[in-house]
């Protein structure tokens, strides 16, 4: 592939961004390649954890403006089928069942700035800036907002998504964007221990259904996440890694997953 790279490290796949003279901007044929680096990440039995990352100064600048200048041209039909492209992408990475850590280097901008919000867990560093900037240039945050409203809330989204204003590594961090804030010379190093902390001590298995989970029980009524937690409780416990984790809690016996 020419602009994302793959590749695994110890149970952990790798998927960079390698677009540096473009900010690592979105078009088509990025998207495409994204899509094709995660999927061939979730069909890798190697990989158990998954980090995104980029080359160059920023981190993502969001969509490619000379690309979406080009669109401009083509009709609905046609803007709705690269539109959808894009969904796809992050609806990929939402629904993926592997965990995936975002290693935000540099600037998250726009669909960058979602690409950055809609992983697992974000890494970053202090001088990085986040926000969604279409509102400043006639455009709209209108897939990226679907995932936002579920990960930050409503008024934060609000003050987001409708000032178009940048905020800091730090602000990021408390609205819920980010998990961590680390030095940028420690960030490499405090997202690979991170990666396998998840790799040695939890079960593939009840990562992968938490995360289905988390992302389905938001759609449904009280009583029906109920039920469904209930049910999917109840499959868990039958399954191998359950009986394994307990039996070896018992026997007093480190695991190793």
């Amino acid at each position: 592939m020419d602009f994302v790279h793959y590749k695994v490290h110890e149970r952990v796949g790798y998927i960079t961004l390698a677009r540096a003279e473009k900010r690592n901007a979105l078009n088509y044929e990025v998207v495409s390649e994204l899509k094709r680096a995660f999927a061939a990440a979730e069909e890798d039995d190697v990989c158990k954890v998954i980090v995104l990352r980029a080359e160059g100064k920023v981190f993502c600048a969001g969509a490619d403006l000379e690309y979406i200048q080009k669109l401009q041209s083509n009709d609905y039909q046609e803007n709705l089928l690269d539109s959808t492209h894009l969904m796809e992408l992050f609806r990929m990475i939402y629904t993926l069942k592997k965990v995936v850590i975002a290693q935000i280097h540099g600037h998250a901008i726009a669909g960058g700035c979602g690409l950055a919000a809609i992983c697992d867990f974000g890494f970053t560093v202090p001088e990085a800036r986040f926000g969604y900037t279409e509102v400043k240039i006639g455009f709209i945050p209108a897939i990226v907002k679907v995932f936002l409203l579920r990960k930050i809330g409503e008024a934060r989204a609000k003050q987001l998504l409708l000032t178009g204003d940048l905020i800091s590594a730090a602000e990021a961090a408390n609205y819920g964007l980010v998990n961590y804030v680390v030095p940028a010379e420690e960030l490499e190093q405090r997202v690979e221990d991170f990666a396998q902390k998840l790799c040695a001590e939890n079960s593939r298995q009840s990562m992968e259904v938490t995360k289905e989970m988390i992302a389905r029980v938001q759609e449904m009524t009280l009583e029906e996440g109920l039920q469904y937690a209930a049910e999917m409780n109840a499959v868990a416990r039958s399954s191998e890694d359950c009986q394994r984790g307990i039996a070896a809690f018992l026997n007093k016996e480190i695991i190793s997953w």
